[in-house]
């Protein structure tokens, strides 16, 4: 059985017009990482009708990946997660179209950013979000990111906006991407945990002697379900904000969401931006895959 572009969106009235869903029907968002945040996120794209996704994930799903992401089922244990994505997407949306994206992806961000003037950043990897945002700044693409939180979070880089490494005081601000060695990267990984720290009373929910090993490098991060989904929802929600040039609620800073306590948290500095800079999308151009 198959479905209808107009069928699969028609509850979406009341909170996009026609136009707006025309919009999104031929727009295109770059997502960087599809496992937990970026799966969510891609899932929920592509369920508000957005025309084209291009996908990038080096790696296949795993046991640990049942605790938390959208794709990862016992029988896709061992596949790409890439190609796991792009199958479930037209699963959902037998129009969409999702460009699986190489391992070399960050070497072509000059001519997929033109195209993707959209990104959200689902990626763990502190070098390839570097380079991600700085190219980003030169083509005029707006990035959608999380911080790494035991809250959902989410915020909004628009291409005038500070670099994340800028306005977080990471030791790689003028180093090329492909000269940072591992402990500048290590650094600039902590700096955002303390700005974290700073914003957040997310990180007083974790026991201590994880959060503990977790900054030692004796484990890995800690990712709960509701946590990565909301956020990986968020970061959609500011992505179709992006393509439609809405207001956001989130900016350059962001905000985090206390589920325990209902609280949402704003930095201290944090101000609303009046509007998305990358406004609304034109449709986008073919011949980037």
């Amino acid at each position: 059985m198959s479905a209808t572009y107009e069928a699969i969106t028609s509850r979406n009235a009341g909170f996009l017009t026609r136009a707006d869903q025309e919009v999104l029907r031929t727009s295109s968002v770059l997502i960087c990482g599809v496992g937990g945040m970026g799966g969510a996120a891609a899932q929920t794209l592509a369920r508000v009708g957005v025309g084209r996704l291009a996908i990038t994930d080096p790696d296949r799903f795993e046991h640990s990946n049942l605790n938390r992401q959208t794709f990862a089922f016992l029988d896709t244990l061992g596949q790409e997660k890439s190609a796991v994505t792009r199958t479930a997407l037209r699963r959902i949306n037998p129009e969409i179209r999702v460009d699986v994206l190489g391992d070399d992806w960050t070497a072509s961000l000059d001519r997929i950013l033109p195209v993707h003037r959209v990104v959200v950043n689902g990626m763990d990897d502190v070098r390839a979000g570097i380079e991600l945002y700085r190219k980003a700044r030169e083509h005029g693409a707006s990035v959608v990111d999380a911080y790494p939180s035991p809250c959902p979070s989410v915020f909004v880089t628009s291409p005038d906006d500070p670099r994340p490494e800028e306005r977080l005081g990471f030791p790689t601000v003028g180093v090329p991407a492909d000269a940072l060695d591992e402990a500048e990267v290590r650094a600039a990984f902590l700096a955002e945990v303390d700005f974290v720290r700073c914003c957040s009373s997310g990180i007083d929910r974790l026991d201590p002697g994880v959060v503990a090993e977790i900054l030692a490098g004796a484990r890995p991060r800690s990712s709960f379900c509701p946590v990565v989904t909301i956020a990986g929802n968020l970061m959609a929600f500011e992505a179709v904000g992006c393509l439609l040039g809405r207001p956001s609620g989130a900016g350059p800073e962001g905000y985090f969401l206390d589920p325990w306590s209902g609280r949402v948290e704003r930095p201290p500095s944090s101000q609303r931006r009046p509007t998305h800079a990358s406004a609304k999308a034109s449709p986008a151009p073919e011949g980037v895959a």
